[in-house]
């Protein structure tokens, strides 16, 4: 063998070498509890070996990310969250389309997702927007608990009440949408003026409501129910949650491959497995309650049911668009954030 020949076969082993290492690492960005994204990720790795390189992020700055790095993507999947920033990745050609081969083992609103959005989403769990309060906190301070979204407005909650922020949280997002697809949007920012009286803070993330009200911190939440569900069952605080009795936004919780990633089989795999019984009971083992899309067992009895909640008739496609979300959001900016409490 000359020396150009050794040469080559060096180049070689070395591409080899460094597929191999790069196939047994996956880049992750995850938007749902923190617990089930460290979770997921430490099962995945104990069975398959594969290293998950995982942050967590809401999924409005997850999205940021992605647009940071379209013309040189440095993640290979992105899981968990609300549908909507999904979808405005997906209209802006950052995901990649998969159509799994196991859509017979999902629920029908997951499958829907796929077809809804030309299979760039798939759908990964869904929950409702309620309220959540701390009864200690209600009692100290004579308020009666909220069962409606007019009761939220009462001048006596002033301070009271904490939400997430719509421009970095997808559940922010979703509230509002969903208040514009209940009421109609003029009445809805109506609405969203009178409640911002009421508010002592727009939290980055939507998660944090559930773990404020739980200690006191705050007496009324608004997010999504199972946060609240998990304080009361799970941890034992004094929570309590409704739905509101108006009817109220819902989550399809998204999952998809980035498009142009380092690792696609990598993430493709671990996206199967995340759909699949075992990284879908982690949800509820990490004490995430959403109510999973994997329908081929059974479901923790502690997950909230949707049958008796109103849900209005989310348009997934108008409200994931990225030029709707940004015009909610800047009318929002104008016309909400920018008054005094």
């Amino acid at each position: 063998m000359n020396t150009s020949d050794i040469l080559r076969a060096a180049v070689l082993a070395t591409s080899v070498l460094a597929g191999a290492v790069q196939a047994q690492t996956v880049n992750v960005i995850c938007s749902t509890d923190q617990g089930w994204c460290e979770l997921a990720a430490q099962e995945y790795t104990r069975a398959t070996g594969v290293k998950v390189l995982q942050t967590r992020k809401p999924t409005g700055e997850a999205l940021a990310q992605l647009r940071a790095e379209a013309a040189n993507p440095k993640t290979d999947l992105w899981w968990g969250g609300t549908g909507d920033p999904y979808y405005q990745a997906a209209e802006i050609g950052l995901l990649e389309a998969y159509r799994p081969d196991y859509l017979a083992d999902l629920h029908g609103w997951a499958v829907r997702q796929y077809a809804m959005s030309q299979n760039y989403v798939g759908g990964f769990y869904t929950s409702a927007i309620g309220f959540g309060w701390n009864e200690e906190v209600l009692k100290k301070k004579k308020l009666l608990a909220p069962r409606c979204w007019k009761d939220l407005l009462d001048p006596r909650y002033k301070g009271e009440i904490e939400t997430s922020h719509p421009a970095s949280s997808g559940t922010g997002y979703t509230i509002v949408a969903g208040l514009v697809q209940l009421m109609g949007e003029d009445q809805a920012f109506d609405y969203l003026k009178k409640l911002h009286r009421n508010i002592t803070q727009y939290t980055r993330s939507g998660t944090a409501q559930a773990r404020s009200v739980a200690k006191g911190e705050v007496a009324i939440g608004v997010s999504f129910i199972f946060g609240f569900e998990n304080e009361r069952v799970t941890n034992k605080f004094p929570v309590y949650s409704a739905a509101p009795c108006e009817g109220t936004g819902y989550e399809i919780g998204g999952i998809a491959l980035v498009k142009g990633s380092r690792n696609r089989e990598a993430a493709r795999h671990y996206y199967d497995w995340l759909m699949g019984p075992q990284g879908q009971q982690i949800g509820a083992r990490a004490n995430s309650l959403q109510v999973p899309a994997n329908k081929t067992f059974k479901p923790d009895p502690r997950i909230p049911a949707l049958d008796s909640v109103r849900l209005v008739k989310y348009d997934f496609e108008k409200y994931g668009k990225a030029s709707e979300r940004r015009r909610l959001l800047e009318r929002w900016t104008r016309e909400v954030e920018s008054l005094p409490r």
